[in-house]
């Protein structure tokens, strides 16, 4: 795979102006397929996280590649289905939502995935046996790269408690459900395979309540590099050992299930680069800032999760290295990197951010009525633009004016 130069993306920034996400689409597909080779001996289904990044045409580019969804709301399911995808290849993992939801997601034919003893009481109620669901189990794990990515808990808000499944044998029973799927998921990058494996054992475990299971889904939470010399996740080693562990399960079980995984970020996050502008160089008592034409309204990881991205200075790459601190042009405190060696920056010169690619534009806002960027895939060499930039029609569109 070849790998797109500081030339190309400065080439492309001239050309569709900045700020701008580009997004790799060949490094999108490799990563595709290297968790998929990842899993041998096992019937492994990829689902990918659309919170993460869900332009229509990344979704459909990962159709091409075989793979499914995984959606966290009635509009994406909907963005799903107008992507082409089918029901039957998007699950559907909400939390916190009115029944209508699950009923709306029902009709439309998605996989649903239950994470509350209420919903389920309700789910049952309505459809008995006729539709089939998955239960997502908190297996009180604490995994994750941070506070706010760690969802398997005991304070989270998310999926059943392992510790409740008496009672939910009792509401299925009740009412007849059909459990097809289990599921967990217990944060983001996770480095250790030991993780998935002690949840794997108890989704093992819990399994002998269900004798009907097609499928048991692992979440995801696999950690990529975002700085020279990071710890990633070894999907290869990581994929051994689970495969090894499924099958064993499978054989206890009596029948081979679908193994599946919902990657997210892994996917998409290093084929995506947010492209700046260099505004201003403005040096202080102690620091010299780039002022860029970005900010935390369209990279808001480095404030939110502490998240680092790495920036290089396209423009002038073989420069003398200086120290800066990148900070973006909104009415807050958005630096985007502390204290940073970047080969000399000049005002107007283009600065690439990497790991753009999730949860860049899916969590960009308006803030400061500032508008969204164009987005911009880059495949077989060329550079295609599948998102135009926002206008103050596009944000103003919805006001109704009274006064």
């Amino acid at each position: 795979m070849k790998e797109i130069n500081s030339k190309e993306l400065v080439k492309i920034a001239e050309e569709f102006g900045t700020p701008l996400y580009v997004y790799h689409g060949e490094k999108i597909e490799n990563q595709y397929q290297r968790l998929k080779d990842a899993f041998k001996g096992v019937n492994v289904h990829l689902h990918y996280a659309m919170k993460a990044l869900n332009n229509v045409n990344i979704l459909r580019l990962l159709k091409q590649q075989g793979c499914g969804l995984d959606a966290v709301s009635i509009q994406e399911v909907q963005l799903g289905l107008r992507a082409g995808f089918e029901g039957r290849q998007i699950m559907f993992t909400p939390n916190c939502v009115d029944f209508e939801e699950i009923k709306e997601a029902v009709s439309l034919g998605v996989i649903i995935n239950i994470d509350n003893i209420s919903i389920l009481e309700q789910f049952g109620h309505e459809y008995g046996s006729s539709v089939p669901c998955c239960l997502r189990l908190n297996p009180h794990i604490m995994a994750g790269g941070h506070s706010h990515i760690s969802v398997g808990h005991i304070d989270s808000k998310f999926g059943i408690s392992i510790y409740q499944l008496r009672h939910v044998q009792r509401v299925i029973s009740s009412h007849k459900i059909c459990v097809n799927g289990l599921h967990m998921h217990t944060g983001s990058d996770i480095l250790d395979a030991e993780v998935f494996l002690r949840g794997a054992e108890l989704l093992f475990e819990a399994a002998e309540s269900f004798p009907d299971l097609e499928f048991m889904d692992f979440g995801s939470g696999f950690k990529v590099g975002y700085k020279e010399g990071d710890i990633v996740t070894d999907i290869e080693q990581m994929g051994e050992r689970i495969s090894e562990a499924f099958k064993a399960f499978c054989g206890h079980y009596g029948r081979e299930l679908e193994l599946w995984f919902e990657p997210g970020k892994f996917i998409v996050s290093e084929s995506g680069s947010l492209l700046v502008k260099a505004n201003v160089i403005k040096q202080t008592t102690s620091t010299v800032f780039v002022g860029v034409n970005s900010g935390q309204n369209h990279l808001i990881r480095p404030m939110f999760y502490d998240a680092y991205h790495h920036i290089e200075n396209i423009s002038n790459p073989n420069a003398t290295p200086r120290i800066y601190s990148v900070v973006g042009y909104i009415c807050e405190t958005d630096t985007l990197g502390y204290d940073r060696k970047l080969a000399e920056v000049k005002e107007g010169d283009i600065l690439r951010i990497k790991n753009a690619g999730a949860y860049a534009y899916s969590m960009s806002n308006n803030y400061n009525a500032r508008l969204r960027p164009a987005e911009v895939l880059f495949y077989k060499g060329k550079a295609h633009l599948i998102r135009k930039e926002e206008t103050l029609e596009d944000i103003t569109r919805n006001e109704i004016e009274v006064l």
